[in-house]
């Protein structure tokens, strides 16, 4: 038998990489990449970019820098000091917003190329996602709260008000008709007690959540029929659904409390003369959330959003806006956005807000239903 040719050489060889594809790299990243001329041009744009600036990357290519960015924006500046200066620059939380592609907090880095006749890189990454699972976290702490709350609510106050109406019907059998006011007055106000102690016994249902496919545009069609019968009588709806979206995996009437609960809220809150709400729902590629205590990560890749063009959520109120007792109405409660906050958590779910004057919206991101 012949001996082989090949010697030991105590290491494996090496096999030959194949070619990189560099643009593959680049559209394989979450950060939005632009490459800018000596003239503003942009010259490339990732598959990011296009996302970002919701304009395709042929039409992105034909256009200034100073066109897709807001009027004076730091971004133009900073480009043009990194061209004079040659040395990288970093930016943290820089609003970027215009009235295409709505408000977004964005790190900005900006670094020459070597060797490249000028081209400046330009690299924005979106501070959304590290924001939004913080605000998950606080959402779900309200909601817990509010659940120790409403159990204790439930035991001490119910039954002292049941007494009270009681007393309150008893005495109303003995006294002169003209006087029977104010013992409707007691036995209304403790109804409205009840009811909102009744209310807040939602937030103590401790069964978990039922999981079934459900198919969230049938849910939308659901609350839009019941709106448009009620609450939301001459209010224009506009829906923009993507028909190849998977399943919802959920509790379908639990689903239904979300949206009508949001639709409700965009109802109150429109002009009442053109007055208009848009229900949308898209498939969102790489939105992942991680489970508190453990090293699991969610995908989320189904997006339903409430958008209407009423005045806005005041400033102050953005960050507690799903904090129980919370509301911009006189006559709320602050318990329907606690509860949606809650019902969205328990499916696996987040849900954040967005808003400015003629543009508030709700947007809800849920897990794929699993066979």
């Amino acid at each position: 038998m012949a001996k082989s040719s090949i010697v030991a050489t105590g290491a494996d060889p090496i096999p030959a990489l194949p070619p990189i594809d560099l643009e593959a790299v680049l559209n394989a990243l979450g950060k939005s990449i632009l490459l800018v001329d000596g003239q503003g041009l942009i010259r490339y744009a990732n598959a990011a970019a296009e996302q970002f600036f919701a304009t395709g990357a042929t039409v992105l290519t034909r256009l200034r820098l100073d066109q897709v960015t807001p009027f004076a924006h730091p971004l133009l500046a900073v480009v043009e000091q990194v061209r004079q200066g040659g040395i990288s620059v970093f930016e943290y939380e820089v609003d970027f917003g215009s009235p295409k592609i709505g408000y977004r907090p964005v790190d900005m880095q900006v670094t020459p190329l070597a060797d490249q006749s000028g081209l400046i890189l330009v690299a924005l990454q979106e501070r959304a996602i590290a924001q939004r699972i913080d605000r998950q976290l606080t959402h779900r702490g309200a909601a817990r709260s509010v659940t120790g709350m409403a159990a204790i609510l439930a035991h001490e106050i119910k039954n002292p008000l049941s007494g009270i109406r009681g007393a309150a019907q008893l005495i109303e059998q003995g006294i002169a008709e003209g006087d029977r006011d104010l013992t409707r007055l007691i036995c209304d106000e403790t109804d409205r007690i009840c009811s909102l102690v009744d209310r807040m016994e939602a937030f103590n249902e401790r069964r978990p959540a039922s999981r079934e496919s459900v198919n969230i545009h049938q849910v939308l069609e659901h609350v839009k029929k019941i709106a448009l019968n009620g609450f939301a009588k001459g209010i224009r709806f506009i829906e923009s659904y993507d028909p190849s979206l998977p399943s919802v995996s959920g509790d379908r009437d639990q689903l239904i409390q979300v949206f009508l609960n949001l639709v409700k809220n965009a109802a109150e809150a429109v002009p009442a003369k053109g007055g208009e709400i848009t229900l949308t729902t898209a498939y969102r590629h790489g939105v992942r959330m991680a489970v508190p205590g453990t090293r699991r990560r969610l995908r989320l890749p189904l997006e339903v959003t409430v958008r209407d063009n009423g005045e806005g959520v005041p400033p102050d109120l953005k960050p507690h806006l799903f904090e129980p007792f919370v509301t911009t109405k006189s006559t709320g409660t602050g318990l329907g956005l606690a509860l949606v906050a809650k019902i969205v958590g328990d499916h696996g779910g987040m849900v954040e807000c967005e808003s400015e004057p003629r543009r508030t919206v709700f947007r809800v991101l849920l897990p794929v239903a699993t066979e």
